[in-house]
């Protein structure tokens, strides 16, 4: 349940559903309310604070932060590396082995 110190606001214009949907808080009450804020932003999804109306921060969880930066250089999925190196080609088979003879 959205705090009642929360303010959700429908707007229209350039702005994007996804900003449209998030709960809004002035600046003054996320200050004063900051450790609800940040629990609420890795549960329900980012916090928009504003500043005299006006959008000035949004407070995400750090696992979405980590997924909008970008990759490093030279930085490829494990799946694709794996693909690329065409292992399938390659001849794996193995003679059988007994083991060795031991006299008892």
């Amino acid at each position: 349940m959205p705090s009642p110190v929360a303010r959700r606001t429908k707007y229209s214009g350039k702005a994007s559903q996804a900003v449209a949907d998030m709960e809004r808080w002035k600046l003054e009450d996320a200050k004063a309310r900051l450790s609800e804020v940040v629990r609420l932003a890795g549960t329900a999804g980012p916090q928009l604070v504003t500043i005299r109306g006006k959008e000035a921060a949004v407070i995400i969880a750090p696992e979405q932060y980590r997924q909008l930066l970008p990759r490093q250089k030279g930085q490829v999925p494990l799946v694709r590396f794996l693909q690329g190196l065409d292992l399938s080609s390659l001849d794996i088979d193995r003679e059988s082995d007994t083991g060795r003879e031991i006299d008892l």
